[in-house]
């Protein structure tokens, strides 16, 4: 605990000369400067370095790309492996486990030791892997790294200590799975084929023991041929050699039979009486066609053949599917004596397991459910039924039902927030399920005691929103909500305009809510808005729209008065008499002009007629940028809403909009560079105004439609990488030396703030600077002259429009290498938050249109990072990157706190709007709400990303709200409906201190605290000098705030409030990409998430008190469950159908009677998952006590079934021993001739 106290003693800053303008802090990192108040600061900090510690807690969501499927009959937990070599354990509903290979290499296969509490693993890398389950984070216990041969098929018997490998080059090894030593014992595949073989038979594609006899071994090769292995003697019992290749091999339970599943999609029946030729073929999907030949058909993948008790057995297998049928999805098909069943799949299968009641192989199998592991989800079908149901999946598996673009993370929420929209969501739930319980049921899990109310957002490709239920680890979908139901349905215009539709118009692109009002507020990437209300009922609601006409272009500014006639930006406090719409141009909504040039219409069309809305969130108002002069809007970069003031504020590259949703009317609409009135701390030069606009977008449009059709072929889905080369050499070269930009069509710019751009610049083999806004790092991407107009938007190849693509498909790195300056650090940062901040666009590559290297480097310009920037190009578009309503001192001379507006720039700059709000209910209905512009400037280094204020003891102060009232319940007339509004003024609890208040900025570069009013910066540190912060909140821990903030390197930091102290700082991530950086999301209580793949959520805290009790709070993988018992075969049975039982693969396969394999064959490699994964998981004497009693309990279990064994073995021999002597006493007595 650290105490800092600092007089104020009148002085300005440290930095001499400062205006009000640039109040620069020159003091160093963490140095408090003076204050302009005699009073005294005494904040009393608590948090320290011992208080944060960075860990995984939980992954949710889909396995990204799977690639393999285990399961434990006994235990009942799932195993999925993916190609990133990760490895999801799945059981019970909040046992939900997730390990990663640190090779990353892709899972191959995954074989549980069933009911041992073990799983093994076959990765791409050709090394075997041991997992140890007994522990809540699985560790591994052995590896072994094959190095002349590649791994291609696995088989662990049951209850078997030998592990079956099968090779490329069609041999097979076995493993101790105790030591992980490979054994001497070795079936080569010169032995298992004959002599007379003059083809290699291929790899190894099967291996099975055979249920009548475990001293046999079938193995299946991928040419065709089918050799069992007699293991005691060294030979093989029998050779098929079919014509197809082979893809799987299953048994019938009693080890008479077997079938194959082939390359022409047929299967095959085997009768171990007769191998000389199947004894059945059949082409499930083959029909016979007109010329009595049959159909082609796919490959069958995989089959199964599983018997029952009581019907016939069932044969279920994925492929097999004729080729004439285009288009047909694929499919599960599931055969049951005549009955054919095929069940289409929405994606493709990966693999699919029949889940039985027995895990022995030479029981009657029972099957009861099918898992099915497709692509991108997993389904469980229910086979005790004739209709085949799935079972409802409890696990979010859906994250990912359209591409998420954007994320929010809130942590301890109100507690009746849950269950209000648990109850509204479930009524929409999806019906048809099975009735009985999800079969997936292994493990434990009980609800910790640090628990709190947690709410996951995220926003959808397609429009769409999910609330997600967080607490205590798990997730589960609340409600949902989509947003594309306020509007018309697009429709695809004729010839160009066709070619312009967007696929994804509805895209979201950021949220913002208020758990205690309920408002929710959602910003799409056509440049609209939605306001959302919360109600318990339904209602006939006409949805409001306000259309704001916020373009700027300052190349058609030629002096500072011709700016003030600029139709562009409405005067500040003004606003608009119509509720729908807001523009002062003579053209009206939807307008055209002569020439075909959009002008003064949105890109979406609301709906115009009453519709019904379900309860849940309404919609209350919806914003449209409009289109001007052929400009689509630019896309919005910020977004801040506040319910006790009824106002909702958001700006983009162009400037800042604030609207009143209470009285629906646009009160500000500005233009960046008017916010800053006579206080703007930069100079900017005037250029000469763009000739013939309408030519401009003409050629633009010739352009587009020349290469759209080709560019077409180049967008990639959401689950691709998507980093692009440009097409053309020359175009590369001349963007090497241009700081990274994408450019703005004459159609809507649609692309998310996280399309990466064609052209990137690769640093040490890696892309550093992907951006998609319109946005520059300093250098202009097209000189701009004076007699110069402007150019096309694109250059060749370009696409003009993107698919919508989701934050999860952003494949690319962000930069490690600084070498390359600020310029792409500066682009990186501007893609992350959707900002365009620079109007010149990319060079379309004609003759025509060149310049020299001379010209360029004289009509470029680098911008400087720090905040002593004193001039600054007319062309410059200043972006809005934050906003933030609260209860703050406007100027300094300001005596008591009014209602603010924070406004945040791209190029450092804090500018502080005081707004007068009438209190009164009726008057704040009718009376306007007035703005004034000129209020204070601050200055930072780096684009400002987040504002936050502290009352001067140095607690949160929390934004006024109004307390939610459901608009649409009954009318009481005694109790008449009015605005409950809850504030926290900055002096209400500073007695001591007098008034003022702390106000937290923070920016790419560094942190400043600033006193207010006085505006005195007392403390500021320097966050990072290499690379820029992507994500920075502020946030509660252990009872104090502290800065939590992302950097682009991966480094997670936090600092101390308000001397901004480093109390963290983790290298966390070695790479990041776009997808974390834009999902990335810190919140209270120590946790934070992000997209680690497009189809997965990860959590993490980074509060040394969840990582002490993440333990408690982790689910069980391994319960001890006693495996059930054979059934009796009876003696006879026993007697005549095999030694099965009295095979020991200890006398085989040892180190006695097979010899040590040799060394260069494979490399074993201890792993980290033995006692010290225990001592991680339970440390301490009480730990090892635990461990012990676990030891001594299962010692005590084994002796217990070892005594049983041992009264069963008795049994049966005295049963044997009375029958043996019945015999006797029978056929004592009768001569040799009489038998």
């Amino acid at each position: 605990m650290k105490k800092f106290r600092k007089v104020l003693d009148g002085l300005t800053t440290s930095s001499p000369g400062a205006t009000v303008g640039s109040p620069s802090c020159g003091s160093a990192a963490g140095t408090p400067t003076a204050a302009p108040t005699p009073k005294e600061i005494d904040v009393q900090e608590t948090l320290v370095s011992e208080n944060f510690q960075l860990c995984k807690t939980v992954r949710h969501g889909f396995p990204y790309q799977p690639t393999a499927l285990a399961f434990d009959p006994v235990q009942k937990i799932l195993a999925i492996g993916s190609r990133s070599g990760g490895v999801r354990i799945l059981g019970r509903p909040g046992v939900d486990c997730y390990c990663q290979h640190e090779s990353g290499a892709a899972v191959l296969q995954l074989q549980f030791l069933i009911n041992e509490g073990a799983l093994v693993s076959a990765c791409a890398d050709d090394t075997l892997h041991l997992w140890n389950l007994r522990q809540r984070r699985p560790a591994i216990l052995h590896s072994l790294k094959f190095n002349r041969e590649r791994i291609t098929f696995c088989h662990l018997p049951f209850q078997s200590k030998w592990l079956y490998v099968g090779t490329e080059r069609g041999n097979t090894h076995i493993v101790n799975i105790e030591s992980f030593v490979l054994s001497g014992y070795v079936i080569m595949w010169n032995k298992a084929i004959e002599l007379s073989t003059k083809t290699h038979p291929g790899p190894v594609v099967h291996l099975s023991d055979s249920p009548k006899d475990e001293g046999k071994l079938l193995i299946g090769f991928e040419s065709g041929t089918i050799v069992q292995w007699d293991l005691r003697g060294k030979k093989a019992d029998f050779r098929i050699y079919y014509d197809e290749a082979i893809h799987s091999v299953s048994w019938h339970h009693e080890g008479k039979q077997f079938m194959c599943s082939h390359s022409d999609g047929s299967l095959t029946l085997w009768n171990l009486r007769n191998t000389t030729k199947p004894f059945q073929v059949t082409f499930p999907h083959g029909k016979i066609q007109k010329d009595a030949r049959k159909e082609s058909c796919k490959p069958i993948l995989k089959v199964e053949y599983k018997t029952c008790r009581n019907s016939e057995p069932f044969v279920i297998f994925s492929g097999g599917l004729s080729y004439d049928k285009a288009g047909r999805r694929p499919a599960l098909t599931i055969m049951h004596g005549k009955a054919i069943t095929v069940l289409e799949m929405d994606y493709p299968i990966v693999e699919f397991m029949v889940l039985c009641e027995t895990p022995y192989n030479n029981e009657v199998q029972e099957p009861y459910a099918v898992v099915v592991l497709l692509e991108k989800d997993l389904i469980v079908v229910d086979l005790t039924q004739s209709n085949y149901p799935v079972f409802e999946n409890p696990y979010p598996m859906d994250i990912h039902e359209s591409p998420v673009t954007c994320t929010a993370y809130f942590a301890d929420c109100p507690p009746d927030i849950i269950p209000i929209l648990y109850s509204i969501g479930a009524k929409h739930k999806k019906t048809g399920y099975s009735q009985k319980e999800w079969p997936i049921s292994g493990g434990t899990w009980t609800l910790g005691s640090h628990t709190y109310p947690e709410i996951i957002i995220t926003g959808h490709a397609d429009g769409s929103i999910k609330f997600w239920d967080a607490s205590a680890i798990t997730l589960q979908m609340l409600y949902k909500m989509k947003t594309s139901k306020v509007f018309e349905k697009p429709k695809a215009g004729e010839g160009r305009a066709a070619e312009l539709v967007e696929e994804d118009p509805f895209a979201i692109q950021m949220v913002s809510w208020c758990p205690q009002s309920r408002m929710f507020c959602v910003v799409g990437i056509s440049a609209h808005i939605i306001l959302y209300r919360f109600s318990k009922y339904d209602a006939n609601t006409q949805i409001v729209s306000l259309e704001v006409r916020l373009q700027c272009d300052s190349d058609d500014v030629i002096s500072p008065s011709e700016n003030e006639n600029n139709p562009s930006f409405s005067e500040p406090g003004s606003h608009s008499p119509q509720p729908h719409h807001h523009h002062q141009h003579p053209a009206s909504p939807g307008s055209r002009t002569p020439e075909g040039i959009k002008d003064s219409i949105p890109c979406l069309k609301v709906k115009d007629r009453a519709v019904r809305v379900p309860p849940g969130y309404q919609s209350e108002l919806v914003i449209q940028l409009l289109w001007v002069d052929g400009e689509p809007p630019q896309q919005i970069t910020s977004l801040d809403i506040n319910s006790a003031y009824g106002l909702l504020a958001f700006g983009n590259c162009n400037g800042l909009a604030v609207v009143d949703y209470l009285q629906k009317t646009v009160i500000l609409c500005m233009s960046t560079l008017d916010l800053y009135g006579s206080t703007d701390p930069y100079q900017r030069l005037t250029r000469s105004p763009r000739r013939n606009r309408q030519s401009t977008s003409e050629f633009c449009m010739r352009g587009l439609s020349n290469f759209y059709s080709d560019s077409k072929k180049r967008i990639r889905t959401s689950y691709q990488s998507l980093t692009e080369l440009t097409d053309n050499q020359q175009s590369i070269d001349m963007e090497r030396n241009k700081s990274p930009t994408s450019v703005k069509g004459p159609g809507r710019k649609l692309s998310l703030p996280t399309d990466l751009k064609t052209d990137l610049d690769h640093v040490n083999g890696h892309c550093t600077s992907p951006t998609s806004q319109p946005c520059s790092a300093g250098k202009p991407r097209i000189p701009m002259g004076p007699e110069g107009p402007r150019l096309t938007r694109r250059g060749p190849g370009r696409p003009p429009f993107r698919k919508a693509q989701s934050a999860a498909c952003m494949e690319i790195s962000l930069p490690v290498s600084h070498t390359e300056g600020h310029a792409s650090r500066r682009a990186m940062l501007q893609q992350l938050h959707g900002v365009t901040m620079y109007s010149h666009d990319e060079h379309h590559s004609t003759t025509s249109y060149c310049w020299s290297d001379r010209e360029s480097r004289e009509n470029s310009f680098t911008r400087s990072r720090s905040s002593s920037v004193s001039s600054i190009d007319r062309d410059t578009k200043e972006a809005v990157t934050t906003l933030q309503f609260g209860e703050s001192y406007g100027r300094k001379n300001d005596v008591l706190p009014t209602p603010c507006l924070w406004v945040g720039t791209s190029l450092g700059v804090v500018l502080l709007i005081p707004m007068s709000i009438p209190t009164d209910q009726e008057e704040r209905m009718e009376e306007p709400v007035t703005m004034g512009v000129s209020g204070a400037v601050l200055m930072l280094k780096g684009s400002v990303l987040r504002f936050s204020f502290l009352d001067c003891m140095g607690a949160l102060i929390q934004p006024p709200y109004e307390v939610w009232r459901d608009h649409n319940a009954p009318e009481d007339p005694d109790r008449p409906r009015r605005r409950k509004l809850v504030h926290f003024s900055p002096s209400s609890s500073q007695d001591a201190c007098g008034d003022g208040h702390l106000a937290v900025v923070c920016s790419e570069r560094q942190a400043k605290v600033f006193l207010m009013p006085s505006q005195s910066c007392l403390f500021v540190h320097n966050i990072t000098e290499s690379s820029f912060v992507l994500r920075a909140d502020v946030v509660s821990v252990c009872n104090s705030v502290c800065l939590a903030c992302f950097c682009a390197n991966g480094h997670v930091m936090t600092l101390s409030l308000p001397s901004l102290r480093p109390l963290m700082d983790v290298n966390y991530l070695p790479l990041t990409d776009m997808r974390i950086a834009r999902t990335f999301y810190f919140t209270n209580g120590g946790q934070a998430l992000y997209l680690s793949s497009p189809t997965e959520v990860q959590r993490i805290t980074y509060s040394q008190e969840m990582c002490d009790n993440l333990q408690e709070m982790l689910g069980e993988l391994f319960t001890p469950i006693e495996t059930p018992e054979a059934q009796n075969r009876g003696f006879l049975k026993g007697f005549f159908g095999g030694n099965a039982h009295t095979f020991d693969r200890e006398e085989l396969f040892g180190e006695a009677a097979a010899g040590k394999a040799s060394r260069s064959l494979a490399q074993h490699i201890p792993g980290q998952g033995g006692v010290e994964g225990m001592k991680v998981a339970a440390s301490g004497v009480v730990g090892e006590l635990a461990r012990a009693r676990i030891a001594l309990d299962e010692r005590g279990q084994r002796l217990g079934e070892l005594e049983e064994r041992t009264a069963l073995m008795m049994t049966s021999a005295e049963a044997f021993s009375k029958h043996a002597h019945e015999l006797m006493l029978k056929c004592k007595d009768k001569k040799w001739y009489q038998f």
